[in-house]
C-alpha cells in the first residue's frame, strides 16, 4: 500500500515522500554480494574516521567493504563537498554515511527492506546530528525512502518535487540484473543533475557496458568489486573527467 511518511530525526532536516510496502520479488533476496552469514549476529561496521555504525542482524545486509568505500571517496573527492547524494539499494547506509562525513549537503537513500531501512535511518540520523553539533554549517538533509527502487525512480524526480542529485550510487545485488534498468530509470526520471555522476558497484568481471545515453568515465577493480563511473552522454565529458581523481 502506498502512503506518505515524514521521517523525523532530531536536528536533521527531512521531507515527505511516497513510500511503498511492495518489495522486489523474493527471488532477488540474497543475490550477489553480501549475503554474508553471521548466524543472526549484527556485523561491526565503522566509517573511515572510526565511527561505529549500527548493522541489521541476520543475512540481509550487504555492506560495502572499507577498501571499496575509501576508493569511492578518493575517486569522487572533488564532487563530495556540498553535493546531493542519492543511494539506490542503500542497505544499512554505510556508504551514504561516508558521503555525509565527507561533506554532502543532502543524502537520500532508497531501501526496500523495512528492517534494513530502519537501521539506515538511525545511522544517517546519528551521523548528521553529530556533524551539526561539530560544524557551524546547517545540519545536512537526510531522507530514507522505504520502497522498491525501480518504483521509486519511476515516479520521476520533478513529479515528486525533488531537486536532481549530483552523485548517485547504485549498489543492487550483483546478480539481480538491476544495474542497467536502474541507469535507464535514473535517466528517464531526470534524477541526475547536469555533469552529475552515476556510480555502479558491481561484481568483478561483470563487464557491464554503459546503457544507451550514458558514457563511461572510469572503471576500477578492488578485489571482488568493480566500480563503474557513468555520466549522461549529453554531459560535457571533459568537464566531468577533469573533476575526477585519476
Amino acid at each position: 500500500e502506498d502512503g506518505i511518511r515524514d521521517y523525523k530525526v532530531t536536528g536533521v532536516q527531512t521531507c515527505a515522500l511516497p513510500i511503498c510496502r511492495g518489495g522486489a520479488p523474493a527471488s532477488l533476496a540474497g543475490m550477489g554480494r553480501g549475503s554474508a552469514h553471521h548466524g543472526g549476529r549484527a556485523m561491526a561496521l565503522r566509517l573511515s574516521g572510526g565511527r561505529r555504525l549500527r548493522s541489521p542482524r541476520g543475512e540481509v545486509a550487504r555492506p560495502t567493504t572499507g577498501r571499496v568505500r575509501q576508493a569511492v571517496i578518493n575517486l569522487l573527492a572533488p564532487q563530495l563537498q556540498g553535493c546531493r547524494w542519492l543511494e539506490l539499494c542503500g542497505g544499512s547506509g554505510v556508504m551514504a554515511c561516508e558521503a555525509l562525513q565527507w561533506g554532502a549537503a543532502a543524502v537520500w537513500l532508497v531501501e526496500r527492506d523495512r528492517r534494513v531501512a530502519t537501521v539506515a535511518r538511525a545511522n544517517l540520523g546519528d551521523v548528521a546530528t553529530s556533524l551539526a553539533r561539530s560544524r557551524e554549517n546547517p545540519a545536512p538533509a537526510v531522507m530514507v525512502v522505504e520502497q522498491e527502487v525501480l518504483r521509486f525512480l519511476g515516479r520521476g524526480c520533478a513529479a515528486q518535487g525533488v531537486e536532481p542529485f549530483t552523485l548517485i550510487y547504485a549498489d543492487p545485488p550483483w546478480a539481480a540484473g538491476l544495474h542497467v534498468p536502474l541507469a535507464e530509470a535514473v535517466a528517464t526520471g531526470g534524477w541526475l543533475g547536469p555533469e552529475g555522476i552515476l556510480v555502479w558497484e558491481c561484481g568483478r568481471g561483470a563487464n557491464l557496458p554503459p546503457p544507451p545515453g550514458w558514457r563511461e568515465q572510469r572503471r576500477r577493480t578492488y578485489g571482488a568489486c568493480e566500480l563503474v563511473l557513468l555520466t549522461l552522454a549529453s554531459t560535457n565529458p571533459r568537464s566531468t573527467a577533469e573533476g575526477l581523481q585519476p
